[in-house]
């Protein structure tokens, strides 16, 4: 019998692999190249930025900056308003992931994430911003004419990606640490840079432990499964979520994505996929935000753009691995473990060098302007 049941398995596995690789044959060149399209006008720097002379138009091309930072689920959950040298950025509520972030603290981290964008936009377009943040948002970014400076951070906006896949499992040099260090400095947050791989292997214990808790949650799962997008035409159609492809899965029909999401989304796949990642990083960034309030989520947000920015600038990739932060019974353990008192863990980044993986997609500007 249970030899029986082993043929089983693998016949129905081997049918998975051929289905999937069928799927894959049939895809048709002009999907990809309407993909390959929507990332080149989505990912991109504006062109003759200088000669922007209308108000309303800048400050879209402003919104269009912001929108490529960070967010959880790549839900991309702002609303943008404009007025006279004045763009305010608020949570876009509908957007919400209650099962992994409850008490949306992903949420107005993502709101930094977009803030820390227009703020290095609008250096480049000649205006200074000044950011009014009281308890919470909506964030206003109060702009003024100065004059343009381009910096590398800015420069790196098109280039920042949240990479999942495998690094070359390489150190960085201490000058590189150095600038990741100062770029994520800022008011509120403090950095904890890990890379003694002995370190790096308890963190593992700590994300192993968390991911285990949320695919054994059903809610967590369908929350996830929710934000798949399991081929490039549905990717394209919806402008947010998580492209199969952007994580080294197969493009297929949406049928058959989500049975083999349930068929291969599974604790012990994850667990090796995570422990396979975080062996190959060079090192892993922990952002700690001085008081645990909307306000410091939304500065914990943009010490992790700068941060990323920066690593884009020197070509080293980064992505989250957040589980020991958002599993509420795991998170005050992995507090103490690093020493960090009654302070919240906010963001948990592994970084170092990699290939490039297929990039998401944004909604168009005209829909996240309200």
């Amino acid at each position: 019998m249970l030899h029986r049941r082993k043929f089983i398995q693998a016949a129905t596995a081997t049918a998975g692999v051929t289905a999937i690789s069928s799927v894959i044959a049939q895809s048709c060149s002009s999907e990809k190249d309407s993909y390959k399209k929507a990332v080149s006008q989505i990912w991109r720097h504006s062109v003759n930025n200088t000669k922007l002379t209308d108000n309303r138009a800048l400050q879209r091309e402003l919104v269009r900056y912001s929108t490529l930072a960070a967010s959880s689920h790549n839900t991309q959950c702002w609303k943008f308003q404009l007025e006279e040298r004045l763009i305010s950025i608020m949570p876009d509520l509908k957007r919400r992931c209650p099962a992994v972030d409850p008490d949306d603290h992903h949420l107005y981290t993502s709101l930094g994430c977009a803030t820390e964008n227009l703020l290095q936009a609008s250096k480049a377009f000649g205006l200074q911003g000044t950011v009014e943040l009281e308890s919470a948002a909506p964030i206003k970014i109060h702009l003024e004419s100065t004059t343009p400076f381009s910096s590398s951070l800015f420069q790196a906006i098109p280039k920042r990606q949240s990479t999942r896949t495998e690094y070359d499992g390489q150190t960085l040099e201490n000058k590189e640490l150095k600038q990741l260090e100062q770029a994520a400095t800022g008011d509120g947050v403090n950095l904890i840079m890990i890379t003694e791989k002995q370190a790096m292997e308890k963190v593992l214990e700590y994300v192993i432990e968390g991911n285990t808790a949320q695919i054994n949650d059903p809610a967590f799962v369908e929350e996830l499964k929710s934000w798949m997008r399991f081929n490039s035409t549905e990717a394209i159609r919806e402008g947010d979520g998580l492209f199969s492809q952007s994580s080294g899965n197969p493009s297929a029909p949406h049928w058959l994505g989500s049975i083999l999401f349930d068929l291969f989304f599974t604790s012990k796949a994850e667990n090796q996929k995570n422990t396979n990642q975080i062996r190959s990083s060079a090192g892993i960034a922990i952002f700690v935000s001085e008081e645990n309030n909307q306000s410091h989520w939304i500065r914990a947000g943009q010490s992790y753009q700068r941060f990323a920015l920066q690593a884009a600038a020197l070509d080293i990739r980064t992505a989250f691995l957040n589980q020991p932060v958002e599993v509420e019974k795991l998170r005050p353990q992995f507090a103490n473990y690093l020493e960090i008192g009654n302070r919240r863990p906010d963001l948990v980044v592994r970084f170092g060098r990699g290939p490039e993986m297929p990039r998401s997609l944004r909604r168009a500007v005209e829909s996240v302007i309200v």
